[in-house]
């Protein structure tokens, strides 16, 4: 067989390069420039919930306290955070106290105008008795061989103003005094647990006595109600007529007064009328009750003294965790750290976050997040359906998706603005015009609330739920749809019952995405009805059971309150990787849980296309 002319006539084609082409063509370096980029992000991201891990989770371990005697003859009493290493200059040694000077210049190579210096970060707490929750202790200040850890070194949670360090000294009760610190400590053991009785008997009279105060506020907005109905003012009159110290004469002619007023503002003043003097009836033996609670706690109280010296009473009422910090076994460690957590998770927090727990955060942050699910899903949905398979592809249609596209990057604190300008104001303040007239100008749904907070978070979502419902839509195979209609279905019982039940594991992708985008969002939150303190929580055992117009607590505010806002920002530091690692958890708890949901329905729908 003989070349062809055609193929003797073209001239043999040289291969330029070597094996370094080789590898180029290959694609070799783009595997490994993406590689190292997914091994630096997972390094970023790993690094990250470490620090947090390592954080969080060792906040609430008890340490061990440690005496340390300075060179001027004071102690200081507290539990080591840190080391840290600075540079020490001669021009800054006069900047520390006079008995520390000569050691530190002593430690000045000849020559040398810096060294590096040794100070320990203390936790002293005693924050309403020396005005500070940490000590700076320098080494040079700190006598040689001062260090002891002294085995009844207490640790008092306190109610109100933190944490107290010392040493139990006596205890004193209004039949006797225990003496000495073993007594002292026996006896506040024993005596504890009527104290906390005495708290939450005493914290049950004001909750009785706030629920009649609710009661008497419903009231007083009828009568403000009929007298715009009627036009006739009657508060005045319902005010007077309540008040205990009336003479006949004048009660006579209140009562005659009242009974020129219109019906329905008659029965409204007469109702509140009743319900005040109901309440002053019942709040006489509260408040005596609550006296004499208060005067028991006063009456117990224990002697503490600092490592300064200072001798301190602390009302045993007012402990809520105690503990001997150095006396303590691995197992007690562990109980006062689960004790702890159990707090946290389930108490309301104190001292403006720094201590209690985040249990109203965390039952804002779930609410939240499901009421927004339920508005941004099945809207998300619709507007994808109608996207994909309803609307006709053309000009608009593409604009339409182009500026769903552009909403995902608007930044959120724009959608915040919108909340509050459109649903606080706008949609809350017609709705307080037309059915909360008398409560004005106290706002009920013209302000920040859980549902206007759950709406601009769907509107902040909503493009991430299109979007991945459209692709999910659009992964449908049309042979399907095509052998609906061949068996007579119409379109939408093709959508219902063939495209929309292969889609769902894309659509709870979508849903999944928009739970972790909303449930960590702050900035919104901030001017749509997050508060650093909430005095009822918007879903409760109350009827309606569900309050919309209620604001909330939520996690990511109080980890931006705790860190930016708090009194004590070095007090309040622990708690925030805390919260940080409980907002992650439920998070992932919430995904996990679509996750799953999302897995199940794939396995029921997945089928080929044919």
């Amino acid at each position: 067989m003989t070349d062809s002319p055609t193929s003797a006539a073209l001239p043999a084609r040289r291969v330029r390069g070597g094996p370094a082409r080789s590898v180029v063509a290959g694609g070799e370096p783009a595997v490994w420039l993406s590689g190292a980029a997914l091994a630096i992000c997972l390094a970023m991201i790993g690094g990250l919930l470490a620090l947090i891990l390592w954080n969080g989770i060792g906040t609430f371990w008890p340490g061990e306290l440690v005496r340390v005697t300075l060179r001027d003859g004071s102690a200081v009493l507290g539990e080591e955070y840190g080391t840290e290493t600075y540079e020490l200059r001669r021009a800054s040694v006069p900047l520390l106290p006079a008995e520390a000077r000569p050691v530190a210049l002593a430690a000045f190579p000849e020559g040398e105008d810096a060294i590096e210096a040794v100070r320990v970060l203390l936790r002293t707490d005693n924050r309403r008795e020396s005005g500070s929750t940490f000590t700076y202790v320098d080494a040079f200040e700190v006598q040689p061989g001062s260090k002891t850890t002294p085995s009844w070194a207490v640790v008092l949670e306190r109610s109100d103003q933190g944490r107290f360090l010392g040493e139990p000294v006596r205890l004193v009760t209004p039949e006797q005094t225990y003496e000495g610190p073993e007594a002292a400590w026996e006896a506040f053991q024993k005596l504890r647990p009527a104290a906390l009785e005495r708290n939450e008997r005493r914290e049950e009279l004001e909750e009785e006595s706030g629920a009649g105060g609710v009661l008497i506020r419903e009231a007083e907005l009828r009568v403000r109600s009929a007298e715009m109905r009627t036009g006739v003012d009657g508060r005045d009159l319902a005010r007077a007529l309540s008040e205990s110290a009336l003479s006949a004469s004048e009660r006579t002619r209140l009562e005659a007064e009242l009974a020129e007023k219109p019906a329905d503002l008659r029965e409204a003043i007469e109702e509140y009328v009743l319900l005040e003097r109901r309440n002053d009836i019942q709040d006489a033996p509260r408040l005596a009750a609550m006296s004499e609670l208060s005067a028991e706690n006063a009456a117990e109280y224990l002697v503490m003294r600092t490592a300064s010296g200072q001798e301190v009473e602390v009302e045993t009422a007012e402990v809520v965790r105690g503990y001997r910090a150095n006396a303590l076994s691995w197992w007690g460690r562990l109980g006062v750290y689960l004790s702890r957590w159990w707090e946290f998770l389930s108490e309301e927090p104190r001292q403006a976050g720094t201590a209690g727990g985040v249990w109203p955060a965390i039952w804002g942050t779930v609410t939240m997040t499901l009421v927004m699910t339920v508005f941004v899903v099945p809207f998300g949905v619709l507007a994808a359906l109608y996207l994909r398979e309803y609307a006709k592809q053309g000009v608009i249609v593409s604009a339409v998706r182009v500026a769903v596209n552009n909403l995902a990057g608007v930044p959120s604190i724009v959608f915040g603005v919108f909340g509050l300008g459109f649903f606080c104001y706008l949609i809350g303040g017609g709705v307080d015009q037309l059915f909360y007239a008398e409560r004005l100008p106290d706002p009920t749904f013209g302000k920040g609330g859980l549902l206007w907070a759950s709406l601009t978070l769907a509107l902040l979502t909503l493009p991430v739920v299109i979007v991945a419902t459209e692709e999910a839509l659009s992964a449908v195979p049309n042979s399907m749809r095509e052998g609906s209609y061949a068996c007579g279905a119409s379109k939408w019982q093709t959508i219902r019952r063939i495209v929309l039940p292969r889609a769902l594991p894309g659509i709870l992708t979508g849903m999944i995405l928009a739970v972790a985008r909303g449930a960590g969002e702050v900035a919104p939150l901030m001017l749509v009805g997050a508060v650093n303190t909430a005095p009822a929580l918007p879903v409760d055992l109350e009827a309606p059971f569900v309050h919309p117009s209620r604001s909330f607590m939520h996690l990511g505010f109080h980890i931006y309150d705790l860190g930016f806002q708090a009194p004590d920002g070095d007090a309040a530091r622990p708690m925030v990787y805390t919260t940080m690692l409980l907002l992650i958890a439920l998070v992932a708890t919430l995904n996990l849980a679509a996750m799953w949901l999302r897995a199940r329905l794939r396995r029921r729908f997945t089928s080929a296309s044919f």
